[in-house]
């Protein structure tokens, strides 16, 4: 992988060693009706493993974050095609995305060779404008207030599901959203 990589930052080049880290305690012997050796969990377990060898590295906390970042998600990028519109958006606008893109890259052309979904997200990407991957906030807290909310844990819900709703694209104008909280969380404003 690393011969692969031209002029890397060090937490892809780091993303790069330790994105396995976590299958050799993970390892079971082929069995079942697959016949297959399984690394379940391995993601987690390298997590952990990248966050301590990142502090034995004394490296700062941002580049442990993304490196750790970059091994607990290198098996999401499986998934890309069959996820919801919202959970695309939310994983493409992932801090550091271009890394993760690029060690999936990596690890699909050192193993299997198959960049079928690398070639997918690149083209959802290319076709998704940035106002519909991080759309504008239609509501704010202040504005659920002037609906007639009180403030406190279920106004963030409030404003969770908004922006669901957003990234799915079921909602998109400011009547829309206001339409949308009083559905969606009845009996609380006044209307």
């Amino acid at each position: 992988m690393l011969e692969r990589l031209s002029d890397p930052t060090p937490t892809l080049a780091l993303g790069a060693l330790l994105h396995d880290v976590g299958k050799p305690p993970t390892f079971t012997p082929a069995s079942g009706p697959d016949d297959r050796i399984r690394f379940d969990r391995h993601t987690e377990v390298g997590a952990v493993m990248a966050e301590e060898i990142c502090a034995r590295l004394r490296l700062s906390n941002r580049d442990t974050e993304r490196v750790v970042a970059l091994v607990r998600h290198h098996l999401r990028f499986k998934d890309a095609p069959n996820m919801r519109p919202s959970t695309f958006k939310r994983f493409i606008s992932m801090d550091g995305f271009d890394e993760h893109l690029e060690l999936h890259r990596l690890d699909c052309a050192a193993s299997h060779g198959d960049l079928s979904n690398w070639d997918y997200i690149k083209q959802q990407i290319a076709n998704l404008p940035p106002e519909e991957v991080r759309p504008p906030r239609l509501l704010t807290g202040h504005d659920l207030q002037a609906m007639g909310y009180r403030p406190g844990p279920e106004m963030g819900k409030m404003l969770a599901a908004l922006e669901e709703a957003q990234l799915e694209g079921t909602v998109k104008t400011v009547d829309e959203a206001q339409a949308f909280v009083r559905e969606r969380f009845p009996g609380e404003g006044e209307g």
